[in-house]
Formats: structure tokens, C-alpha cells, sequence
């Protein structure tokens, strides 16, 4: 058995640490209300955006023939971009982008497709690296605080990658803010257009309700044609700069989930020491009594 002073090490060990976890969970509860007032105050523009976007397609009628509208007839090769943290101590945040990532990446190799990876946050890109996997694109620094520019860098490396012709199709993986005790892994397509998802549930729903007579009384100017080329950057930007917000919440939501759970098993874990520590005193009480006993027989 520990002695009682080993124990109260152990005790005083666990207690610092509950108060590391306390703070950090505290911290966590103030940067996620943050995160959601900037999900909350984006939402209704990138609602707007994507329903510009699926409108001005549908005047357009056929495709225009733009670089960034051009849709293969077959795709060889799928790019990838895994939307991580830069830290950890978040629970199952960062692992499970990247396992819904490498499961997607099996399935595109198992047809015959090629993939090339994109990451963001320095954890997305430890793990891929550490896998052996080549990077296209990694971006972090700024998980913590996304900015738009940080979303426009992103998506001009993807896009210029489409145009070219490295990738033929853009997906993206992220955790969607649901509450703090619940994150869900999203997978979206982001070009081409004709494959990407325009519309959330919600919104698809919204434009249902508007009916064919509303929708016909929007007029373009310039040509619906040149609107599409100007909105799909702007798109692409947006649905990139929504995925970095949902996921820096989703970040602090687990983060701040796995502090409460660390400091309550902290706590049980102090209990538990506690009681040891007082097992050991009572046993060294008991040995001292013994030993008193034995020499005062002794002595008779």
C-alpha cells in the first residue's frame, strides 16, 4: 500500500490539474459564444448567396462555358479538404474529419480515382503527413479565429487547382455546430457547380415556398450568365468561410465538453485518493498501536 504522503502528492497532483481543466473549459465556454454570435450573423448571407447562386444557374438555363463551371465527364481525380483544428484536447474533434476523410478517399481509390489532399489546422495536417499522405494545401494559424481572407486563400488554391485541371472534384469535410454536446460531420461537394450542394435543407425548403410565380419575377442585369461567373468565387469563398465558423464552434463546444468531463473525473479521482490516503493513515495508526502494545507486553 502507497504510503499516506505518496498519496497526498498524487491528490495535490490531480487537484492542480482539475484546476488546469476548470480554467480551460471556462475559456472554451466564452470563445464558443463568440463563434456563435459569427455563425448566427453569416448564416442568413450565405443562405442569401447560395440561393442567388441556384437562381442565377436556373436562368442561365445551359451552363456557361467558364473554367470554373466546367463539368468533366469523368472524374479522375477528387480533391479533399479536411477541416481540422490547430490544438487538440478537443475529445473526438479533429479524429473524426479524418477518418470520415480517409473512409471517402478508400471509396474514390476502390473506383479507380485518384486523390489529392487539402487540410487546414496544424492537426489535419500532422495526421495526413504522418500517414504518409501528400499534401496540396495546408493552411492553419487561424483555426482558433477564422478570418474571411482565411477562407479566400483557401478557396483560390482549390479553384485554381479545378481550372487547371488537377482535380475534378472538390469535397469538404467539417464538424457542423449543433450544440456544445453535439458536432456532426458534414460532407459537402464544392465544385463543380452541377454537383455541389447549393442548397441546406432549410434553405431548399425556404425556395419550395416561394413557388414558380415569385421566382419568375426576378430580372437580371447584367445577363444571368455573367452574374454566375461573378457569384461562384464568391460561392465557393463563403461555403469554405461557413465550414472554418461551424467548425471553430464545433472546436470549442468539444474542447470545452471534454474539460467539464476531465475535471469530473478529476474529481472522482480525488475522492478515490482520499479515501486511500485515509486508509494509509489508519493503517499507520494501527501499526503504531500494535507496536506500542507489543513493547509495553514486552516490558511486563
Amino acid at each position: 500500500m502507497a504510503s499516506q504522503r505518496d498519496v497526498k502528492q498524487r491528490v495535490e497532483s490531480v487537484r492542480n490539474i482539475q484546476k488546469i481543466t476548470s480554467a480551460m473549459e471556462m475559456v472554451a465556454a466564452a470563445r464558443l459564444r463568440r463563434a456563435e454570435l459569427r455563425i448566427a450573423a453569416l448564416r442568413p448571407y450565405a443562405g442569401a448567396l447560395r440561393r442567388m447562386t441556384r437562381q442565377a444557374a436556373e436562368a442561365a438555363g445551359n451552363v456557361p462555358n467558364f473554367p470554373i463551371l466546367d463539368e468533366r465527364k469523368e472524374v479522375k481525380t477528387v480533391g479533399i479538404l479536411l477541416v481540422t483544428g490547430d490544438r487538440g484536447l478537443a475529445g473526438a474533434f479533429n479524429s473524426q474529419i479524418i477518418r470520415a476523410g480517409l473512409r471517402s478517399a478508400t471509396e474514390h481509390e476502390e473506383a479507380g480515382r485518384k486523390v489529392r489532399w487539402y487540410a487546414t489546422g496544424r492537426r489535419g495536417v500532422s495526421s495526413l503527413t504522418f500517414r504518409g499522405k501528400e499534401l496540396s494545401g495546408a493552411f492553419s494559424g487561424f483555426t482558433d479565429r477564422p478570418a474571411y481572407g482565411d477562407a479566400r486563400t483557401v478557396a483560390e488554391r482549390l479553384m485554381a487547382d479545378f481550372i487547371d485541371g488537377k482535380v475534378d472534384e472538390v469535397q469538404i469535410f467539417y464538424n457542423g455546430y449543433v450544440s456544445a454536446l453535439a458536432q456532426v460531420v458534414r460532407a459537402e461537394t464544392l465544385l463543380p457547380l452541377q454537383r455541389a450542394t447549393v442548397l441546406e435543407e432549410g434553405e431548399a425548403e425556404e425556395v419550395e415556398a416561394e413557388g414558380q410565380e415569385s421566382r419568375a419575377l426576378v430580372e437580371y442585369e447584367p445577363d444571368p450568365e455573367i452574374i454566375l461567373q461573378r457569384l461562384i468565387p464568391d460561392y465557393v469563398e463563403i461555403s469554405i468561410f461557413r465550414a472554418l465558423l461551424e467548425s471553430t464552434a464545433s472546436e470549442h463546444g468539444a474542447r470545452m465538453t471534454a474539460m467539464r468531463n476531465a475535471s469530473e473525473n478529476a474529481a472522482d479521482v480525488i475522492e478515490e485518493l482520499t479515501l486511500a490516503m485515509n486508509r494509509a493513515r489508519q493503517a499507520e495508526i494501527t501499526q503504531e498501536i500494535m507496536e506500542v502494545v507489543a513493547g509495553s507486553e514486552a516490558l511486563v
